[in-house]
C-alpha cells in the first residue's frame, strides 16, 4: 500500500515550504525573495498533486494546477520587473 507514503511526502512538502517563509521574510534582495516565493509555489503544488492522489479527488488537481499557471504569471512579471521592461 503506498499511500501513506503519498501523505508523509505531501506533509513535507509543506513543511520545507515553511520553513522557505523565513528566506522569503528575510531575504537579502529581491531576486532571492522571488525566487523563494517561486520555490514555495512548487512545493505546494507538489503537496496538493501527492494528497489528490492520497485522496482520490481530482479537485486538488484542479487547485494545483492552477496555483502553478499562476506562480508562472508571477514568476514572469517579476522577472520583466526587475529587468525594467515592464
Amino acid at each position: 500500500m503506498i499511500m501513506p507514503e503519498l501523505l508523509f511526502f505531501a506533509v513535507c512538502f509543506i513543511v520545507l515550504a515553511l520553513c522557505l517563509l523565513f528566506r522569503l521574510i528575510q531575504g537579502p534582495s529581491v531576486v532571492d525573495r522571488a525566487v523563494t516565493a517561486d520555490s514555495i509555489d512548487i512545493l505546494s503544488d507538489m503537496a496538493l498533486i501527492l494528497f489528490a492522489l492520497y485522496s482520490g479527488r481530482s479537485v486538488f488537481l484542479d487547485i494545483a494546477f492552477i496555483t502553478a499557471i499562476l506562480g508562472f504569471i508571477g514568476s514572469t512579471i517579476v522577472a520583466r520587473y526587475l529587468e525594467g521592461r515592464l
